[in-house]
C-alpha cells in the first residue's frame, strides 16, 4: 500500500503544479467535479483509517485520551472537526450503502455524515432490516437527486414513515404537539432600546403566530415597492353616523363617541367608525373604545375590557397583538398583491386526514401543523383551501388568458413550492409564472406549460443558454447548456421538497 500511496501523492503533486491558462472553460469545471470526486474517495479511506486506529487503540497507545484527542494532535485539526470525523468513523460502519457510495465519490462527506446519523438515530424498532432500508433509500435520494446535506435532513421523518409508517405517524403527532405547546408558552415580543434613538426587536413565536406575521409582512418589505392600493376606510358624518362602514345610521346620541347602540349591518370592517370601529366585525356591531372581540382558547387571546385581569406577561401581550395586527390587516385586504395574489395562508392536508383528524398540515414555507390547528383554521373564511384535483380549480385557461394567476398560480405554488430553478431556495413570493412554450408562440395557460421561476432564472431561460420541460411526473426539469455541462443532463430543483 505503501507505494500505491506514494503514486497517488506523485500523481497529485503533478496536477497541483498544471498551469490553468491552458484550460478552457468547460475543463475547468470538469476538472473541478473530478478533482471534488477524489477528494471524497479520500475521505473515505481516512475514515476507515480512523476507525482502524480506533478500534487497534492506537491514540490511547500514544499517550491521547482518545480518537478526537489525537486527531487534534496529529493533523493540528480543530478538536470539533476531529470529534465529527471520528463520530463519523465510528457510524459508517453501521451504513454500508452510503459508506460504498463515499468511496466511489458518488456522495460527499457531508451527505454520508447526515445519512449515517439519521440512520443510527432512527428508533430500536425499525430494527436492523429497517436501518438498512433506510441507508439504500437517503443514500439513493443523494446519488440520483443530488441533494444537500441540508435537504437530506429535512427527509428524517419521511425516512421514518418508510421503513416504520406505524411509528412515524404517533412520533410526527407527539413531536408537533410537544414543539407547538413549547413554543406557545415562550411566546414573547420585546423592543429593546438599543443606542440613542434605535431599538432592538427579540421574541418568540410558534409556527402559525410566525405563517400569519410572515404572510402579512412579506408583500411589505420586498425589493421593491408595492403599487398603491386604494384606501377603503371612511370617515364619519357630521352627526356622529357611520359613512360606508354601517349601511343604516347610527343614533345621534352616540355624537362622537360613534355607533352607541351597535350597528347590526356593520359588515365592512368598521373601518371608518368614529367610535373606533374594529376591522373585521361582520354583523356583530362595531368594537368601542374599551370593547373586545375574543377568539376563544387559541393563539390570538382577547383584549380584554378595562379593568379586568390579564394574566399573559407583558411579552406575550405584545406577541399576541402584533399577530392580532396582522391578521385584521389580512382581513381588511388592503395588503398589495404578493406574488400575483393578495397575501394568504395555504396549509396542504388531504380531505380525509382532515375529517379524521389524523395527519400533518403543510404550510407552503415547510413548517407543519397539527391536525387540531388546522381544521381550527380551516374554520376561517379568510383561509383559502387548496384543494389539489378538487372541483373547481381552474388550471388549463387555454388562450383566452396569459397570466398565471389565481387557482391556477396556487396550483403552481403547491407543485413548485418556490423557484424550480436546480439550486434556488427563492420563496413563491418572490417568483413569476413563466410559460415552458411562449404564449407568443401558441403555448396555452395552464399547469402542464407552467413553472415557477425568480426574476433572475426567469430573466436566464429568457437569454436562451438554459432550457426548461416538463418531466413524464409532471414536475420540471432543466437542461444546462454545453458549457456547463457537456452531455447536458437534465436536472432540477430539490432545495423545495418538503418531508
Amino acid at each position: 500500500m505503501g507505494g500505491v500511496l506514494a503514486q497517488v501523492e506523485a500523481d497529485v503533486a503533478e496536477l497541483v503544479a498544471g498551469p490553468l491558462w491552458t484550460l478552457s472553460d468547460a475543463e475547468v469545471t470538469d476538472e473541478v467535479r473530478r478533482v471534488h470526486v477524489l477528494i471524497q474517495q479520500l475521505s473515505a479511506r481516512l475514515l476507515t483509517l480512523i476507525g482502524a486506529a480506533d478500534s487497534r487503540e492506537i491514540p490511547y497507545t500514544a499517550g491521547a485520551t482518545g480518537t478526537a484527542n489525537w486527531l487534534t494532535y496529529l493533523l493540528a485539526m480543530r478538536h470539533r472537526d476531529a470529534v465529527a470525523w471520528t463520530k463519523l468513523a465510528q457510524l459508517l460502519p453501521e451504513t454500508p450503502a452510503v459508506e460504498e457510495a463515499l468511496a466511489a465519490g458518488r456522495v460527499n462527506v457531508e451527505q454520508a455524515r447526515v445519512i449515517a446519523k439519521t440512520v443510527h438515530d432512527l428508533p430500536s424498532a425499525v430494527g436492523e432490516v429497517g436501518k438498512a432500508k433506510a441507508d439504500q433509500a437517503l443514500t439513493q435520494l443523494a446519488v440520483e437527486d443530488r441533494l444537500r446535506p441540508e435537504t437530506l435532513e429535512n427527509h428524517r421523518s419521511q425516512i421514518l414513515e418508510l421503513v416504520a409508517p406505524e411509528i412515524a405517524e404517533e412520533r410526527l403527532r407527539k413531536d408537533l404537539e410537544r414543539a407547538e405547546r413549547s413554543a406557545y408558552d415562550r411566546r414573547d415580543f420585546t423592543l429593546i432600546p438599543y443606542g440613542e434613538g434605535e431599538y432592538r426587536v427579540r421574541g418568540v413565536l410558534d409556527t402559525e403566530m410566525a405563517a400569519i406575521v410572515r404572510t402579512a409582512l412579506d408583500p411589505l418589505s420586498g425589493p421593491r415597492k408595492p403599487a398603491p392600493t386604494a384606501a377603503a376606510a371612511a370617515l364619519p358624518d357630521a352627526s356622529g353616523g357611520c359613512v360606508a362602514c354601517c349601511p343604516n345610521d347610527c343614533p345621534a346620541a352616540g355624537g362622537s363617541a360613534g355607533c352607541a347602540g351597535g350597528c347590526a349591518g356593520c359588515a365592512s370592517g368598521g373601518a371608518g367608525c368614529a367610535g373606533g370601529g374594529v376591522a373585521g366585525c361582520a354583523g356583530g356591531g362595531c368594537v368601542h373604545a374599551g370593547g373586545a372581540d375574543a377568539v376563544e382558547g387559541d393563539h390570538i387571546a382577547a383584549r380584554v375590557l378595562a379593568g379586568e385581569p390579564d394574566l399573559r406577561s407583558a411579552g406575550a401581550r405584545r406577541a399576541d397583538a402584533l399577530v392580532e395586527v396582522c391578521q385584521r390587516i389580512m382581513n381588511a385586504g388592503e395588503l398589495p398583491d404578493n406574488g400575483g395574489e393578495k397575501p394568504h395562508l395555504t396549509i396542504t392536508l388531504p380531505w380525509d386526514a382532515l375529517q379524521a383528524k389524523v395527519g400533518a398540515g403543510l404550510l407552503d414555507t415547510g413548517d407543519l401543523l397539527t391536525p387540531e390547528t388546522v381544521r381550527r383554521l380551516a374554520c376561517d373564511a379568510m383561509i383559502i383551501p387548496a384543494v389539489l384535483g378538487g372541483d373547481g380549480q381552474v388550471l388549463d385557461v387555454g388562450r383566452a388568458r396569459r397570466l398565471i394567476d389565481g387557482p391556477l398560480r396556487r396550483a403552481l405554488v403547491l407543485r413548485d413550492k418556490g423557484c424550480a430553478f436546480p439550486g434556488c431556495d427563492r420563496p413563491p413570493q418572490w417568483c413569476h409564472g413563466h410559460h415552458i412554450r411562449a404564449w407568443a408562440d401558441g403555448g396555452t395557460t395552464c399547469l402542464a406549460n407552467s413553472v415557477m421561476l425568480c426574476g433572475f432564472h426567469h430573466r436566464e431561460i429568457h437569454h436562451g443558454y438554459w432550457e426548461v420541460r416538463m418531466r413524464p411526473d409532471g414536475f420540471p426539469e432543466f437542461l444546462p447548456p454545453a458549457f456547463v455541462d457537456p452531455q447536458r443532463r437534465p436536472v432540477r430543483n430539490t432545495l423545495h421538497r418538503r418531508c
